[in-house]
């Protein structure tokens, strides 16, 4: 059911690893060369760079488009109009960026990603516009309204299936935080509902990735199992996840934990720490680095919330602690695993065997700089007192003070 063949994204996976060996020193420029001409592929793909740009790009003209119709053809629509036509909009919008895939051979272009973002966004407003637009707001709202989410993440899932967006899980895990509040009141049925949602979710990538454990498809279930464990992990720990989204209580104080019975509180506590050693053994068995980093993530969750959960006060210097701690466990990792046997234990080294990591560190130190660039470079600002002058001119009328 992936809009793509499986050749031409098998031929574009070896293409990507034939430039990551060249890069490394693994082929040489004949070999790589001979390689490129092997691996030739019919789709079109473009950098990171200019996928970002067609993105936001296509993202406004969408919008504007949309503005223009409404603009010039309905001055005044009702609201169920309205939905009616983001509705259209919707399918429109899927149809053209299954059209770009199909015709044009967009893959990862950032256009047919723009469309195929712009078809969730208009159904689900159109649904919400359709169908509950006279609904007022209430704190206990309708089981119907849940329609709206429910319909956004079977699409997103449709979508990472169709098109294989990473991105689209996400979004899906997204919308299922929603439906449990339309459907009970209970907050400790809410996070169970939504956990039971994502193990589920689990089990089925477990399930279907054991086919494609070497095949183009690898990354694509790693990554949305990784992301299906850490949902696990957030639903589960009730000082990182609130579904009440309007007020986030979950860091401190003991305002969530009266919402909670003491069984349910204290069990989840239990499994925060029975958790990150079970996705570090699956990630470790498996080799898969996306599911041990999200190991690592959900470790030192648990070590941050573990005060806000005891009710213990905390200190300005427990992230120094943990800072010390984390460095301690990774040289001692570090450490062991050079130890071993030509520097490898159990299929794991610490040298570097290629150069994709330093690029991914290069782009976090990048994105780092820019979110934070103060403080980088601080302008200097002179004194205000100090004025130039005193120098002797040659002539032309020009005084000392120039």
């Amino acid at each position: 059911m992936r809009i793509y063949s499986a050749s031409s994204e098998e031929t574009l996976r070896a293409r990507k690893l034939v430039n990551d060996w060249m890069r490394d020193g693994f082929l040489t420029k004949a070999q790589c060369e001979r390689l490129e001409q092997e691996t030739v592929s019919d789709l079109r793909t473009t950098n990171i760079f200019l996928r970002l740009v067609l993105f936001l790009f296509a993202l406004v003209g969408v919008g504007a488009a949309a503005g223009l119709f409404f603009e010039i053809f309905l001055s005044r629509p009702s609201q169920q109009t309205t939905g009616i036509f983001f509705l259209l909009f919707a399918a429109v919008c899927y149809a053209a960026a299954e059209v770009g895939v199909s015709q044009a051979r967009l893959y990862r272009y950032g256009i047919e990603e723009a469309l195929a973002v712009c078809s969730v966004a208009f159904l689900c407003a159109g649904l919400q516009e359709t169908l509950f637009s006279s609904v007022r707001y209430s704190p206990t709202p309708d089981a119907a309204q849940a329609v709206v989410p429910a319909a956004g993440g079977l699409f997103s899932l449709w979508i990472w299936h169709r098109f294989g967006f990473w991105y689209a899980l996400p979004a899906a895990m997204i919308f299922t935080v929603f439906l449990p509040g339309y459907w009970i009141s209970s907050h400790s049925a809410q996070h169970v509902i939504v956990a039971a949602f994502y193990a589920a979710g689990l089990i089925s990538v477990a399930a279907v990735r054991s086919r494609h454990r070497f095949d183009y498809l690898e990354d694509t279930y790693s990554i949305a199992e990784a992301f299906l464990w850490l949902g696990i992990y957030v639903a589960i720990n009730l000082r990182l996840s609130s579904l009440d989204l309007s007020t986030p209580r979950w860091w401190g104080g003991t305002q969530s934990t009266s919402e909670f019975g003491r069984p349910f509180y204290w069990a989840t506590w239990v499994l925060i720490w029975c958790l990150p050693p079970i996705v570090l053994a699956r990630g470790i068995r498996q080799k898969d680095r996306f599911v041990i980093a999200v190991g690592a993530i959900v470790a030192i969750l648990t070590f941050v919330s573990n005060k806000p959960y005891l009710g213990w006060q905390r200190h300005t210097w427990d992230p120094i602690l943990l800072g010390v701690l984390l460095t301690a466990v990774a040289l001692f990792i570090r450490r062991w695993l050079a130890l071993g046997p030509d520097g490898i234990r159990y299929g794991f080294t610490a040298a570097r065997l290629s150069t994709k990591d330093k690029h991914w560190m290069n782009a976090g130190s990048a994105v780092l700089g820019l979110a934070s660039p103060q403080s980088v470079a601080s302008p200097q600002t002179g004194s205000p007192e100090f004025r130039f002058g005193g120098g002797a001119s040659g002539g032309g009328g020009a005084s000392s003070d120039f």
